[in-house]
């Protein structure tokens, strides 16, 4: 398939096309959807381990052609030896092929500033002209706060470390979680002469007792790389100037953040003694994706990893990629992890294919343990320019067009090809012990599609969930914002409970739109809260939306209007000719009134349309056609009828020609005249 690349321009450019200048110490709103990146696919359990012990796991790529890479609590790569709280290791070699050895432990690598009850963990790493910069914080043994960190140094590739022994170069829980952008091997892509260092304050990540605030904010500092351990070389961003230039000061306590997200995930939890109530801002990772000219910020939470990108060091900041991977217990073949990173040196030539390190800790009762060098692979899809050009093919499953990225809030067993792979006797669940409001199965597509129909069908149900509550809708991605479709009508009706599955199809149609992202969303039931799913297809193709009159009420209709006199639906009032509702026109002028609609078509293909039409004896020249713009292709004319009558019209599209309009209306004989209209159809 073909590969589009960002057209970005190089830093020095972009500067002045930043969004508008933010402050200085004003605050962010949370980081808006990426539409940039259009897909991530992510491997939801390691992909290639290694021998090794530990976590963490800050990397970078040296002049050696190695990477460099410092554990926490573990032996590093020669198991043999003893374990220390902090670890430093080469690593060889490329995915899977991978090898190392541990080179320097402990007392050798760092201090601890904060006394008992806390250890030294390594948050950063840098390679830059043959020196390795290793950020080094002290964290609490509870892992609720960060009160110190420093930056050590190394010139022997990782053997001997030398710091300022007599105090740390941060404190005060400001800017002590630290990592550095990753400018590739030896820092050979870096736009200047700095080094770029990202900073949480308080914690490394939520606190889970409150013992500090949680981090919702990420700060950016730069410093010359000759001068990295020299505290008063350090300036910290303070935002824009009204040109969008980056404003800068020594002084860190006009420092203002580069990203913010105050989302919190699994407010509440149904197990007790669980984490709940979780921010999203982490110790994570800056890589500068060269082939892209894209930073992505990799974040995570204790369910779930969140991920960012920026044209940028310093934004804006864009969310491209939750991924929930459920509440614990874990597997081996369903696990997120903490500490993601994604090392320079394993990006493919194309940027789009890259690696994500990280942990599950054995001592989090996760229900499996990664605890060494893991890493698994994540894949992306620029978002392809231009709108949809597919036309109205009922043969032509988008669910299984090249590209798609199956997407849900979760999966309870990881594996959403269930959504796609043909059968409709299969079943995966959202089951993770989130007591949720919303419950989605659907996709993503690195360029957009024209859609008017989605078929869902259900998964397996249990009392405990499995099915929504209500009647599930479909909503589409544009501009990396979800909106529901236009005019939605399910058929068969949704029963709103457990009745309504398993391995039931339900299909709901609506307006045609384009869209690089589908799914259906509802409110999961059961005593569990969640739903299940079989089979997810979306499709383009001839039909007339809401032609039962069956929407529920509110939002924008499916008809439009032409003329002066009343119209609407009749909900519920008996008139309908099936299901609950039809639409009506109703006055006592004169001219033209009807309710129309385009419908999408295929050149040269022959329809047959057709509409139940019932009205007043006044009724003298009622119409039901198709037209392509002003150009009747078919039409009957009819009077009035007492009961509901089929109409019916087949017409062949003309060349060139994508939609129709289909209409039902009359002119009006100067007295009062109705006509009920109803179950307009196209076959």
């Amino acid at each position: 398939m073909p590969r589009y690349r960002l057209l970005l321009p190089v830093i020095a450019v972009a500067l002045s096309q930043l969004a508008a200048p933010i402050e200085a110490g004003a605050s962010l709103p949370d980081a808006p959807p990426s539409t940039a990146v259009a897909t991530a696919s992510l491997d939801t359990h390691e992909a290639v381990g290694t021998s090794s012990d530990g976590d963490l796991w800050p990397s970078c790529w040296s002049n050696d052609d190695n990477l460099y890479a410092a554990n926490g609590d573990g032996k590093g790569f020669t198991t043999t030896g003893p374990f220390a709280d902090i670890t430093v290791n080469r690593i060889e070699g490329r995915p899977p092929n991978l090898s190392g050895a541990t080179l320097a432990q402990g007392d050798a690598v760092g201090s601890v500033w904060s006394g008992g009850g806390y250890t030294r963990k390594p948050t950063g790493m840098a390679c830059v002209d043959g020196t390795i910069y290793l950020a080094v914080q002290d964290l609490s043994l509870s892992f609720n706060d960060v009160p110190a960190a420093t930056i050590v140094k190394s010139t022997d590739h990782g053997r001997t470390w030398t710091w300022d022994r007599s105090k740390p170069m941060f404190d005060n829980h400001v800017f002590t979680t630290i990592w550095f952008a990753d400018f590739g091997k030896d820092s050979a892509w870096a736009p200047d002469r700095y080094l770029y260092a990202y900073g949480l304050d308080h914690n490394w990540r939520d606190s889970f007792d409150d013992t500090v605030p949680d981090p919702t904010d990420v700060y950016l500092a730069r410093v010359p790389r000759d001068r990295v351990q020299d505290r008063r070389a350090w300036d910290f961003y303070t935002g824009a100037d009204n040109r969008g230039r980056p404003r800068w000061s020594g002084n860190i306590a006009d420092r203002a953040p580069v990203l913010h997200d105050g989302r919190r995930v699994y407010q509440q939890v149904y197990s007790a003694n669980r984490i709940s109530n979780l921010t999203v801002v982490s110790q994570g990772s800056v890589t500068y994706d060269k082939p892209l000219q894209r930073y992505i910020y990799t974040s995570w939470s204790e369910y779930t990893f969140e991920f960012y990108e920026s044209p940028t060091p310093w934004g804006p900041w864009k969310r491209f990629l939750s991924k929930d991977f459920g509440g614990y217990p874990w597997t081996a073949n369903q696990h997120g992890g903490y500490a993601t990173t994604i090392p320079s040196k394993f990006l493919s030539a194309d940027g789009l294919s890259m690696w994500v390190q990280a942990n599950v800790c054995p001592c989090a009762n996760a229900g499996t343990s990664v605890y060494h060098y893991s890493l698994r692979k994540l894949t992306l899809g620029l978002a392809a320019p231009g709108g949809a050009t597919n036309n109205p093919d009922p043969s032509a499953n988008l669910a299984r067009s090249t590209g798609v990225v199956p997407i849900s809030k979760s999966a309870r067993d990881g594996d959403l090809r269930v959504l796609n792979d043909g059968a409709l006797t299969g079943s995966v669940n959202d089951f993770d012990d989130e007591v949720k409001s919303a419950s989605w199965w659907g996709y993503t597509w690195p360029r957009k599609y024209r859609m008017n129909q989605v078929e869902f069908t259900t998964g397996d149900v249990s009392a405990q969930g499995g099915w929504f509550v209500g009647r599930p809708s479909v909503q589409l991605r544009q501009n990396g914002e979800w909106t529901n479709a236009t005019a939605q009508t399910v058929s068969p009706v949704y029963p709103g409970d457990s009745t309504a599955g398993p391995n039931q199809t339900y299909t709901i149609s609506f307006l045609p739109a384009d869209a690089d992202g589908v799914r259906v969303i509802g409110v999961p039931g059961g005593t569990r809260t969640f739903s299940s799913a079989a089979e997810v297809t979306a499709r383009y193709l001839t039909q007339v939306a809401n032609g039962g009159f069956e929407s529920p009420p509110g939002g924008p209709s499916a008809w439009a209007f032409e003329g002066n006199a009343g119209h609407g639906v009749d909900a519920g009032l008996g008139f309908a000719h099936s299901g609950a509702n039809n639409g009506w026109i109703r006055g006592s002028g004169t001219g033209w009134s009807a309710l129309t609609q385009q419908v999408p078509v295929a050149p040269g293909k022959t329809y047959t349309f057709s509409a139940w039409v019932r009205s007043s004896p006044a009724l003298t020249d009622a119409r039901f056609g198709v037209r392509s713009g002003a150009t009747v292709l078919g039409e009957t004319k009819f009077g009035a009828t007492a009961d509901y009558t089929l109409r019916q019209v087949t017409i062949t599209v003309p060349a060139n020609t994508n939609t129709v309009t289909v209409y039902t209306g009359f002119f009006g004989p100067g007295t009062d005249t109705w006509i009920q209209i109803d179950d307009i159809t196209s076959g």
